[in-house]
């Protein structure tokens, strides 16, 4: 595989290769992983649990758009279905050098991945002719509409790159909701329990009817509601009406204010127990001095656990939603980048970010 090739350097045509996996290129190690490395293995110990199989087409293209709960999700997904799915992985993964470099490649593209430049301006319509050109391949295409994994397991607003993908291709698109995947492997953590996760798949969305309102951006909003309204049933899920990137630099900001807080009130308990030396006051006299075990029980008593968002293996970043309309956003989100984001206008008027 030419890394060359796979991905264009110029950061103001935010090109792509989408022709990665075709004429079978990555397809047999995709085969060899889910038949026989991976996939049994999974199966054996997890005991996936699969609803609503057949409202995936077992041939022809469809755009499945999928809630966002942990890295595991592109893992058990795809292991539901009989046929290969690919995504959107940033190009960073693809340009290795080395041996790591060369296993790094050959593993995305066999797991289908395709690599996308996201540097420019213009990096949000390479993720888009991406999905137009897997899907004219008659290949199922997979979105997380979210743009990113859930913080803390509620569905929030979808981005509408879904929408201007399913009109500019005319493809259905399939609902699927994935529970239990954030228990298994939550923030931070390859693997925090074994247990049987749920892949969802629903009816098929066909949004023919709105062909010529490509351009619409209620029309947009409107197909992406309904999409995201669609996984809500299927995963029981809350939903948050606000976009998960920012909903989730809220609640750090508020978890950094809160530990601020609660030192300040530590700290000014162990003033509170500093000896106060009056004059006359002898060194009998002198209030006792804290030791170091009362302030680590008040320190206890005082901080809750937090659990450590940073684990010792960080997630792949396949580009989630926000790669096809928000690509450009200086957001920190946390490490997928896979779908939903061919609309800067969308983004630029909703976005709640200041």
């Amino acid at each position: 595989m030419n890394a060359d090739r796979l991905v264009a350097l110029d950061p103001e045509s935010g090109t792509v290769d989408a022709d990665a996996g075709r004429d079978g290129e990555g397809k047999g190690l995709y085969w060899m992983l889910r038949h026989v490395v991976l996939g049994p293995v999974l199966r054996r110990v997890f005991r996936p649990i699969e609803e609503g199989v057949e409202n995936v087409p077992t041939d022809g293209p469809a755009i499945l758009a999928i809630n966002h709960l942990s890295f595991a999700d592109w893992i058990f997904m795809p292991l539901a279905l009989n046929r290969r799915v690919t995504f959107i992985a940033k190009s960073d993964y693809f340009t290795g050098s080395g041996v790591k470099g060369w296993a790094q490649r050959r593993f995305f593209a066999g797991t289908g991945q395709v690599p996308v430049d996201r540097s420019g301006g213009k990096a949000s319509e390479g993720a888009l002719r991406a999905g137009l050109s897997i899907l004219d391949r008659g290949e199922l295409f997979g979105i997380f509409p979210e743009g990113t994994r859930s913080h803390d397991g509620r569905l929030y607003k979808g981005r509408t790159g879904v929408a201007r993908l399913a009109l500019a291709s005319g493809v259905p698109v399939i609902p699927t909701a994935l529970v239990g995947t954030d228990e298994i492997a939550p923030p931070g953590k390859m693997l925090s329990k074994i247990m049987s996760p749920t892949v969802k798949f629903g009816a098929p969305l066909d949004f023919s009817r709105y062909a010529d309102l490509g351009t619409d951006r209620l029309v947009l909003r409107s197909i992406t509601d309904e999409i995201m309204d669609a996984i809500l049933q299927l995963s029981g899920q809350e939903y948050v009406d606000e976009y998960a990137p920012a909903a989730k630099e809220k609640a750090r900001l508020a978890k950094e204010q809160a530990r601020v807080e609660q030192f300040r009130a530590v700290q000014a308990w162990v003033e509170s127990k500093a000896p106060v030396r009056r004059k006359g006051d002898t060194a009998d006299d002198e209030t006792e001095e804290p030791t170091v075990e009362a302030i680590d029980e008040e320190l206890d008593a005082s901080l809750p656990e937090y659990e450590s968002e940073s684990g010792s293996e960080a997630e792949p970043e396949v580009l989630d939603g926000t790669a096809v309309d928000d690509v450009t956003d200086e957001v920190p989100v946390e490490e997928t980048f896979a779908d939903a984001t061919l609309d800067r206008e969308d983004e630029i008027e909703e976005d709640p970010r200041p």
